[in-house]
């Protein structure tokens, strides 16, 4: 255990690696991050929620295994949602972790729902950032997304995706473009996120996912829980940005079928609210948050 830039900073042995935790603040009052990726250190999502621990509460982020300080072994075996659903459990319980608020993020709101089917009596509340219950309806709508692009561009990236070309200046262009679309409508991306981006391993994201944000065909791709979502009975929010690749029709999708769930959509942000709108985000995730007591 050491101290990390204001950090209590943990390792915890999950199927004989290291994973390393970062805590802030004390208390019982617990909101546990699960960041997106796969593959993804935390950094930007840890970083901006940092400041909630000067409000009472205790905030707990950590590298998902294959990322960050955390080991990056290299069987792909272990890429998969299962796994990392236990490697949550067994971060909650190492670390003496209670009834949390539990946030996910993009890929870290699936682990999130798959958590909560799994150990519900561990959660106090759900946040549903940025995210889906659904990967093929997902698929439709990032697909609108590239449509948007205009036919021959799209054309153009089903060719490199069948040559499997996808390193291609062009294709790249065309993904770079819907990046700042519907990822980070921020014209200079904030350093946290940007340190994040830079140190992916691609190795879970490929496995998992895919190539890219807008290209799934990982051992997700088929993933859906919309039909066992109605057994989530603790209050849930889950936020969105008007332009998020994960937009407003995921949101009504989850919403549909929670019995306890509200929806907040960001006007003028993409997949990260909390750096393209933080002062609408913040004030919606503590009024939510403080309504749980």
């Amino acid at each position: 255990m050491t101290e990390n830039h204001g950090a209590e900073v943990v390792e915890v042995q999950v199927d004989g690696y290291k994973v390393v935790t970062y805590s802030y603040g004390t208390g019982d009052n617990v909101l546990l991050l699960l960041n997106g990726g796969p593959g993804l250190p935390c950094d930007y999502l840890r970083d901006p929620h940092i400041p909630l621990a000067n409000e009472g509460y205790r905030i707990v982020a950590f590298d998902q295994l294959g990322c960050g300080n955390s080991d990056r072994p290299e069987d792909s075996a272990l890429w998969c949602i299962s796994r990392y659903v236990e490697e949550v459990e067994t971060v909650r319980k190492m670390l003496g972790l209670e009834h949390v608020h539990l946030l996910g993020q993009s890929w870290g709101g699936w682990l999130s729902i798959e958590y909560a089917l799994t150990y519900p009596d561990a959660i106090r509340s759900l946040i549903l950032a940025n995210t889906c219950g659904d990967l093929p309806h997902l698929t439709t709508e990032l697909n609108r997304m590239r449509d948007a692009l205009g036919s021959e561009t799209v054309a153009m990236m089903l060719h490199h995706e069948a040559l499997g070309t996808l390193d291609h200046p062009e294709y790249q262009a065309a993904i770079t473009i819907l990046n700042y679309r519907h990822v980070c409508r921020l014209k200079e991306w904030p350093r946290s996120l940007l340190a994040s981006v830079e140190d992916w391993n691609m190795g879970p994201y490929g496995t998992m996912q895919g190539p890219n944000e807008f290209l799934y065909i990982g051992n997700l791709k088929d993933w859906n829980r919309i039909p066992d979502m109605h057994q989530l009975q603790m209050p849930t929010l889950i936020v969105t940005g008007t332009h998020d690749e994960i937009g407003p029709a995921c949101a009504l999708k989850m919403d549909n079928v929670l019995p306890n769930s509200e929806v907040v959509i960001f006007p003028n942000s993409s997949h990260v609210p909390f750096y393209e709108e933080p002062g609408d985000y913040f004030d919606a995730l503590k009024h939510f948050l403080g309504k749980q007591g």
